[in-house]
């Protein structure tokens, strides 16, 4: 654990998120350290990087720029005319908007803390789903993450943790990330 530690405070420039990350990954993740594309939790299904952003945003929720955020939709709300009349109804419609921008923006965090334990070799990224020909990278894909390397260590026992050697090696030199290619369809 130390070594992933001092893995991490090396490789981010938010060691502490980077690692409330990984946690939460290796939490989801299976017996081969793999997580995603999707979680269940409470009989519900949500795409990793949503569950992840969700799963983070507390962290924030007494946070100055938080509450001033539920400022702006307030008064974002009152200006667009779509303010409910009933004070429940209106602070559930605040805090569904607060959540969907939090999470908006977390998806923005997470993404950076990914490639930095991407970068570090200690997660692995690609991506499941239908893809379809468009400019970006998503195409209806979702993210699916592997634990490597160190971060192995925060896989409980019995996810398959437990044949890890003592002394886990260095992570290996990154290699060059793949060009995209195009689809062709003919």
């Amino acid at each position: 654990m130390s070594r992933l530690l001092d893995c991490l405070s090396q490789a981010s420039s938010r060691p502490r998120y980077a690692f409330m990350v990984l946690s939460l990954i290796a939490e989801v993740a299976d017996a081969q350290g793999e997580a995603g594309p999707f979680v269940r939790r409470g009989g519900q299904q949500f795409t990793l990087r949503d569950w992840l952003c969700d799963s983070l945003a507390p962290m924030g929720g007494r946070d100055p720029r938080r509450i001033a955020l539920a400022e702006r939709v307030r008064s974002d709300l009152l200006l667009e005319g779509r303010m409910p009349a009933d004070p429940a109804g209106a602070a559930a419609l605040i805090e569904q908007e607060v959540r969907e921008r939090v999470r908006a923006s977390g998806k923005t965090n997470l993404s950076r803390a990914v490639s930095e334990l991407v970068g570090a070799g200690l997660l692995r990224r690609y991506y499941k789903g239908y893809a379809i020909d468009h400019a970006n990278r998503g195409g209806q894909r979702h993210a699916v993450y592997v634990l490597q390397g160190l971060a192995r260590c925060l896989m409980a026992p019995s996810q398959g943790a437990q044949g890890l050697p003592a002394s886990p090696a260095p992570p290996r030199p990154i290699a060059p990330k793949p060009v995209q290619g195009e689809l062709r369809f003919g």
